[in-house]
């Protein structure tokens, strides 16, 4: 049978990563504890594996061997046969933890069971378990069967064979598989903070957010700060800037800009609500100080990238491919630095700390040599 993969939860995220591995050849154990959607799995797996036959990247003969592999199972407590398991529930401490519980009882001793959290410490979620080395992070981005990254996050006590299995399987289904500290945010959570925080402190300060995105654009980002914002749309911004900030302490590299509360109180979400910051206006021209703008934004991306570099756990390759393939940034922190230089960085962050707000003193401080 090869090696067998159990997914739990099977919203968007939980059933993209059955596909990954049922496309990989893996035999994947699926549930969720809504009925509905444990009926319903085979049928939306079907539908999202037919825009690949209607463009001839699969074969309806491959389609049915992908399906064969997925079996729907009634719950946690029947994921036995699986050599990994990945849990894609919702993100809450106490869910996880007790759902890390029946899986432990569940699976052999020598199972990985897998966290696909963005937001939890792995180390708080493996912190009860009765076999803690054998839990880690594997941190899937969504859609998942199109998203090359995943992050690798163990915590202090992963076993290393544990963590070479979950490597195994997730780059012999075709992912690009990073090295990311148990720190918040992990890499790419963390290091985007700055693309959008900046943009929205230029906001505040009078720019507009269409300009802004134009710039980016014009500097070889696919989408900008903004326009980005709108397709996550604002509120999960929100969410995901303040949990951040929380965890870091409320430092002021992770502030909350009130424009960006004030976006979600007034409803425009962005893309899912029909209105955001930009969409669905068309774009404009970059402004004439574009290149200020892009300066600004990518020196603070430079700058948290070299903070986290310092807390460890992380190499400035993979903090740049972790960039690249998590949100289609066209170079990575340390190749913004290579390519500026680390002294004309140095001096526009040393001149952004001098002009910052009282509430942004400190935002643009580097870390110590």
């Amino acid at each position: 049978m090869g090696d067998v993969v159990g997914i739990v939860g099977l919203g968007t995220m939980g059933l993209g990563i059955a596909q990954v591995f049922a496309q990989s050849g893996c035999t994947v154990l699926v549930t969720d504890a809504l009925p509905q959607a444990r009926a319903s799995a085979r049928d939306r797996l079907t539908a999202a594996l037919a825009p690949g036959i209607a463009k001839g990247a699969m074969t309806e003969a491959e389609q049915v061997a992908i399906l064969s592999r997925l079996i729907v199972v009634e719950g946690p407590q029947d994921m036995g046969p699986a050599d990994l398991v990945i849990e894609a529930v919702v993100e809450d401490l106490a869910v996880k933890r007790a759902l890390v519980a029946v899986l432990e009882r569940a699976v052999s001793g020598s199972a990985v069971i897998a966290t696909n959290t963005s937001s939890l410490p792995v180390s708080d979620i493996a912190a009860s378990a009765h076999r803690p080395e054998r839990v880690l992070g594997l941190h899937f981005f969504n859609p998942a069967p199109i998203m090359k990254l995943v992050e690798l996050v163990p915590h202090h006590t992963t076993a290393p064979e544990a963590i070479a299995f979950a490597r195994r399987l997730a780059e012999a289904a075709g992912k690009v598989v990073i090295d990311a500290p148990d720190r918040p945010g992990f890499i790419v959570n963390r290091c985007a903070r700055p693309f959008y925080g900046e943009a929205l402190a230029l906001v505040e300060e009078g720019r507009s957010p269409a300009e802004i995105d134009a710039a980016m654009v014009a500097a070889g980002y696919r989408l900008g700060p903004f326009a980005l914002i709108d397709l996550i749309g604002a509120d999960i911004n929100l969410a995901a800037t303040e949990g951040l900030s929380r965890a870091m302490g409320g430092h002021s590299r992770y502030h909350v800009f009130d424009r960006l509360r004030a976006q979600v109180a007034s409803g425009d979400l962005g893309r899912k609500t029909g209105r955001g910051f930009v969409h669905p206006s068309e774009p404009v021209l970059a402004p004439a100080d574009a290149e200020a703008i892009v300066e600004r934004i990518e020196s603070t991306l430079v700058n948290e990238a070299r903070w986290l570099l310092a807390e460890g756990g992380a190499t400035r390759e993979g903090i740049d491919t972790a960039l690249k393939l998590g949100l289609n940034f066209p170079r990575g922190p340390f190749e913004i630095e290579a390519l500026h230089g680390a002294g004309r960085i140095d001096r526009r962050l040393a001149a952004l700390e001098a002009e910052a707000p009282v509430a942004l003193k400190g935002r643009y401080l580097t870390p110590p040599a």
